[in-house]
């Protein structure tokens, strides 16, 4: 077992995580449970979209030419429905009644638009000029066959899945769903609904990060509470085989009841790193345990939720094979005067509002201590704050995760 000394910064950890983590084997599935997947292979279309000339209005399929002087008469041969045709061809002074969708007709190069006519049986009279190629949707406007639609690594969504289907693409490879092993520790969390006792609180990490693994399109497996034995804890442990990634919550600390790295050890768990220079969440380690990665997060609520947004969430990423594994980073303008930071990134829990000019402003909370969970509730972003970072103003650019 080794351990990395000092203080390692965010970025540093998060790379060596990811660098570490291999893309999951993909699987074949129905296109209609595609939805929240990740493409493990892209997605060509079969057909072309259209596939010939279609109708963009309900009207009249005309040559051009015959209306370029209005008001004029002209002949009606024949409709062209969607899902049918006229097979004919349109010759100088006829035209043929066409609906949205409908193929247009050999000969005609223009659609007038049904309120730009009236009608007498037969003989319909124009009385708008249409230049050629209007109102008609090429073959191919959208897309053609052979034409890669959806690369690798995209994350389904109903757009993604719809222009799938589109495509004529019944099935899709996806990424295996990660399965997730988790544990948490410690003789003094209870789960919610069981008797606490006098010294004990009730444990919120295991069901917020059981929804964050399932949002970040992983499955959980709770292994449940290890007490703070090296019985119990080799116990529950053995859970983790053939699992994906292991994620222990809390035991990760210098102290005495803190056995994860003790304890695991004797399971072979070897230790990448431990210790970062974050908050909050500094004693946050890295590294596996057989042939299982494990990311071993703080015990406190916060610490771990945060953890899990800027390192957990981006390791699903990427055993998913998403193109963006990393948590979204954007710019905000900060709401009131921040001080000068120290050694540590601190990521600072903050609400959003709209100032004068439309821009995003970020009002970080005064109180910002790890033990408050119902501020991270209320918060919809981190502001995130460099280490030494300098004393900022009201007004100053900050980067923030959005939580909402």
């Amino acid at each position: 077992m080794t351990k990395s000394p000092g203080l390692m910064p965010v970025a540093d950890a998060l790379a060596r995580i990811l660098d570490s983590l291999t893309v999951l084997a993909p699987e074949t599935i129905a296109i209609s449970e595609a939805d929240g997947r990740v493409l493990a292979t892209d997605v060509v279309s079969r057909v072309t979209q259209p596939p010939k000339a279609m109708s963009a209005m309900d009207g009249y399929a005309v040559r051009a030419t015959d209306v370029v002087n209005v008001p004029t008469t002209l002949t009606q041969i024949g409709e062209a429905p969607a899902g049918g045709e006229f097979d004919g061809e349109i010759g100088a002074g006829e035209c043929v009644r066409i609906f949205t969708g409908g193929p247009v007709p050999r000969g005609a190069d223009a659609i007038v638009m049904q309120e730009d006519t009236d009608v007498a049986s037969a003989t319909i009279t124009i009385k708008e000029s249409s230049a050629s190629g209007r109102y008609i949707r090429p073959a191919g406007l959208d897309f053609e066959i052979g034409q890669t639609l959806l690369s690798r690594g995209t994350l389904l969504g109903a757009r993604e899945v719809g222009l799938a289907a589109a495509a004529n693409v019944p099935w899709l490879d996806v990424t295996r769903k990660p399965r997730v092993a988790m544990l948490a520790t410690g003789d003094e969390i209870v789960r919610p609904g069981d008797p606490i006792g006098a010294n004990q609180i009730v444990s919120s990490n295991g069901i917020a990060l059981a929804a964050l693994i399932r949002d970040a399109g992983g499955e959980p497996i709770d292994l449940g509470i290890a007490a703070d034995t090296r019985e119990s804890l080799l116990a529950m442990v053995e859970g983790a085989r053939g699992t994906d990634l292991l994620v222990t919550m809390g035991g990760a600390s210098v102290g005495d009841h803190d056995l994860i790295q003790t304890v695991l050890g004797e399971r072979g768990l070897e230790i990448d790193f431990w210790r970062i220079a974050m908050r909050p969440g500094k004693p946050l380690m890295f590294g596996k345990i057989g042939e299982t990665p494990m990311i071993g997060l703080p015990g406190n609520p916060v610490s771990s939720l945060v953890c899990g947004l800027v390192f957990l969430k981006p390791a699903l990423g990427k055993l998913l094979g998403r193109a963006d594994p990393g948590e979204a980073i954007r710019t905000v303008r900060l709401g009131r005067d921040l001080p000068a930071n120290d050694r540590r990134q601190d990521y600072l829990r903050a609400k959003l509002d709209l100032g004068p000019d439309g821009e995003n402003v970020a009002m970080a909370f005064e109180a910002q201590d790890s033990s408050m969970l119902r501020l991270l509730t209320e918060a919809d972003c981190l502001v995130i704050r460099p280490p030494h970072a300098e004393a900022a103003k009201k007004g100053d650019l900050a980067h923030m995760i959005p939580l909402r």
